[in-house]
């Protein structure tokens, strides 16, 4: 699944596209994806404009004219390939805005149609945009003006951790008094947005804290972080950063808008390393995996601790 760089990759690539454009059809090629699509979906778009492509955790999130909110989740194998120019003799030129570290698929040839191609958007400017998911894992809903925050989507999510507000002081308030193991309190949605277990792991091996370690050792009894928080926080915006220039991180096909692949991956510290030596200057630790609710961790016993 694609975690908050990719998500924040594919918006970029997606905003470039479809800010200021109208929609002028809409194709939907199938009633549902992992859910149905939302009653007269193809009507309520045709017509609008789109003001801006903002991200909410691991949501695409389309503003409409009319306040109306076109939300997006692209699952475990959802892509949007998007197609320009053409006008005025303009070559053709296309993109799959997101670079993932699995793979979503084979990618079909340049221009071709796909089986799994479910809806195509076209745009005034000529631009069209298919959304592509061969395991229908991913979903569009539409919500009403204003509707955004009490949504049942978006009403529990947690702090972004790339938004202004994220430090130590909250990263402390989240954590204090929780006896759950940091790694699984990192991943709790209703706590911080948008963290995947790649970029936990990542971060964790920065801060030299171990995943095993009660969430509750980053707040002082009065609630202050402790410097074990401070450096934590440091490194979840330093990793999620550089991830998202690196323009995510790839395993195989998939692209961000100019064409090239996410590189994040060839900076990996600790996460899918099992066995290899700890990168810390002066460690002679290795990188090894245990499995936590259900995922694998890799960290390093020695450093981290």
């Amino acid at each position: 699944m694609p975690e908050l760089p990719e998500v924040e990759t594919v918006r970029r690539g997606l905003a470039q596209a479809m800010t200021g454009a109208t929609f002028t059809a809409v194709d939907q090629r199938r009633p549902d994806l992992r859910f149905p699509f939302p009653d007269r979906f193809a009507e309520r778009l045709r017509g609008r404009r789109v003001l801006a492509v903002g991200r909410r955790a691991k949501y695409l999130v389309v503003d409409l004219d009319d306040g109306t909110v076109l939300a997006a989740h692209l699952g475990m194998t959802g892509s949007f390939r998007v197609v320009t120019g053409g006008a005025a003799g303009d070559a053709r030129r296309e993109s799959l805005p997101g670079a993932f570290y699995y793979g979503r698929g084979a990618a079909t040839a340049p221009g071709a149609a796909s089986p799994h191609d479910h809806v195509r958007f076209d745009f005034d400017t000529g631009t069209s945009i298919t959304y592509n998911d061969p395991r229908r894992f991913g979903f569009m809903v539409l919500v009403e003006p204003g509707g955004l925050v009490t949504h049942p989507l978006f009403r529990g999510i947690g702090v972004e951790p790339l938004g202004a507000g994220f430090d130590a002081a909250v990263l402390a308030r989240l954590m204090a008094g929780k006896a759950a193991p940091l790694k699984a309190a990192l991943l709790d949605q209703r706590l911080i947005a948008g963290l995947g277990n790649i970029y936990v792991c990542e971060a964790l091996h920065r801060a030299g804290l171990s995943p095993q370690r009660a969430a509750g050792t980053l707040a002082r009894a009065d609630g202050a972080p402790t410097a074990r928080a401070k450096r934590l926080a440091a490194a979840i915006r330093a990793v999620l950063d550089e991830a998202v220039a690196a323009g995510g991180s790839t395993l195989k096909d998939y692209r961000h808008t100019d064409g090239e692949l996410g590189t994040f991956q060839h900076g990996f510290r600790a996460y899918d390393r099992e066995d290899a030596p700890c990168p810390n200057p002066g460690c002679r630790g290795v990188i090894g995996r245990i499995v936590q609710s259900g995922r694998s961790t890799f960290f390093c016993a020695l450093c981290q601790t």
